[in-house]
């Protein structure tokens, strides 16, 4: 009995590895170039993330080691200072950013703007991040926050250099594919007449 109507042919697998009549070069050179891009994917994109994910956490590190803390003296009320600007969408972060003096490493005193709490009066000791010039600076992430930023830098550089190593090999092989069919067509061109006259006979 022939093959049932409405079922699928059965798939072949590494069909392109297998010797046949019908397999010709460029089926082979397709077949190296998926796993060559397989290959390629997995190790280009986990090198890439792992040198994305160090130089990430060294960085950090480095501005953890180049920061410090020091403590500050409110020299106003928090709630005679101005909240924190409003964002396009008619909103603020609720902070609220209040003068402040501090003692730079070098023994000089140092003004500036630092966050406080609601309610927090003037002689209120906060504390702020300082550079080794005394400089204000954005508290450097650190431990959950931290980790969070180089894992996330790995895995994004990790997709990227994969995707291009993946967009790359699928550009070869459609001009593969291309050349096959122009071959098949060539092939054809050929073989048709003898074709058409065993058809006629």
């Amino acid at each position: 009995m022939g093959r049932a109507r409405g079922t699928r042919p059965r798939r072949v697998w590494l069909w392109r590895w297998r010797r046949s009549p019908l397999r010709r070069r460029s089926d082979v050179a397709e077949a190296w170039l998926l796993l060559a891009t397989l290959v390629l994917t997995l190790l280009a994109g986990t090198v890439a993330g792992l040198a994305a994910a160090g130089a990430v956490d060294r960085s950090l590190a480095e501005r953890r080691a180049e920061s410090r803390t020091a403590p500050a003296v409110l020299t106003q009320d928090a709630d005679d200072a101005l909240p924190s600007p409003v964002t396009e969408d008619g909103s603020g972060d609720g902070r609220i950013w209040v003068k402040v003096r501090w003692t730079a490493p070098d023994g000089t005193g140092r003004t500036g703007r630092a966050e406080a709490g609601p309610g927090d009066e003037e002689g209120h000791v906060v504390t702020v991040w300082t550079d080794d010039a005394g400089h204000l600076v954005p508290e450097p992430p650190g431990g959950a926050d931290a980790r969070f930023q180089t894992v996330m830098a790995g895995l994004t550089v990790a997709a990227a250099t994969g995707g291009t190593v993946v967009i790359g090999g699928s550009l070869v092989r459609s001009r593969i594919r291309r050349r096959r069919s122009e071959e098949w067509e060539a092939e054809w061109r050929r073989v048709e007449p003898s074709w058409r006259r065993r058809m006629k006979g």
